[in-house]
């Protein structure tokens, strides 16, 4: 389910705990409106209205977050009723195979690892096609005659 834990960090020495809100660890050293976004799902508008809900201010340093401070966290991310983490993974991967299984258009597409939304492929492309491979005719040997 979602966790409200403190994991050790150590570097250079120092030991420094690492909030760890909703099972992912976020930054000290970041903000919390932008250390919330290492959380799949959370963009910087929800953290932003997560963090509205849950009275605690953006410009806040993660590493002075209380327990507190994280369950009112947890609370505000569960009564938005946002998809997180695993869950969001499985649901995105369970509607990739819906469109595999019914044999639509954007299923076959994702089947043969092409890009879905219309995009060219003719020359571009290149991060789902692969590496470049040359094919063409061999080239004429010249004979003397």
């Amino acid at each position: 389910m979602l966790f409200v834990l403190l994991t050790k960090n150590i570097s250079r020495g120092r030991v420094r705990t690492m909030p760890r809100v909703l099972g992912v660890d976020i930054p000290n050293e970041k903000t919390v409106g932008t250390a919330l976004t290492y959380i799949y799902g959370i963009g910087g508008n929800t953290s932003l209205k997560v963090l509205s809900i849950a009275g605690i201010k953006p410009s806040l340093r993660a590493k002075s977050l209380t327990e507190e401070d994280i369950a009112k966290i947890r609370l505000a991310v569960e009564g938005l009723h946002i998809s997180i983490e695993g869950e969001l993974k499985r649901k995105i991967s369970q509607n990739i195979k819906r469109l595999i299984d019914i044999r639509c258009y954007r299923g076959i597409r994702h089947q043969k690892r092409l890009p879905v939304r219309g995009q060219n492929t003719r020359t571009n492309a290149r991060t789902k096609r692969g590496k470049r491979q040359t094919i063409g005719g061999m080239k004429k040997i010249l004979q003397k005659t």
